[in-house]
């Protein structure tokens, strides 16, 4: 059974992780207009992970006793000036996360619930391998510079990116 506490908490996780994959389908509508096919497939892809990462919450929730909440949702930005500037935006946004699923850890050992902290192990190992990624693709697009071709190159690559992290295990 999860404390009063806990499901509050577990609940505006669920919020943050629906926020973000709104956050990755404005940058998929962004990208995709400007002509970008393989960053705006990526950002639907991570949409769809988002929206994942948040049924999981729900299921766990009402699994233990508790009840998921549906909330309203705040409105992502929808223009970025730059390539750059939108993935400085992703990469800011997964530390957040970040920080959220910490604080998750914190509150479950407080409260002395080993199963939501057994629960929130994957998060932290999730996001260990969202903020590596947005890190290397940040680092790909300051390799790039305002070179066009560099650009079109990325674009093209980003279909294929796979990341390698220290916690995720190898994907076949």
């Amino acid at each position: 059974m999860l404390s009063e506490k806990m499901q509050s908490a577990l609940n505006k996780q669920i919020k943050i992780e629906a926020e973000s994959s709104q956050i990755y389908l404005a940058m998929a509508s962004w990208s995709e207009v400007k002509g970008l096919e393989g960053v705006s497939q990526f950002m639907y892809n991570q949409s769809d992970e988002e929206r994942m990462h948040m049924l999981k919450f729900f299921k766990y929730i009402n699994e233990r006793g508790g009840h998921a909440i549906v909330s309203e949702l705040s409105a992502p930005a929808i223009e970025f000036g730059s390539i750059k500037e939108m993935f400085e935006t992703l990469f800011k946004h997964e530390v957040f996360v970040s920080q959220s699923i910490n604080e998750l850890v914190h509150i479950a050992l407080e409260e002395k619930d080993y199963a939501t902290h057994n629960f929130l192990q994957w998060y932290v190992a999730e996001q260990i391998e969202e903020e590596a990624q947005a890190r290397t693709i940040l680092d790909k697009i300051n390799l790039i510079g305002d070179d066009k071709g560099g650009l079109y190159l990325f674009d093209n690559d980003i279909k294929n990116l796979q990341v390698d992290s220290s916690v995720a295990p190898p994907t076949a």
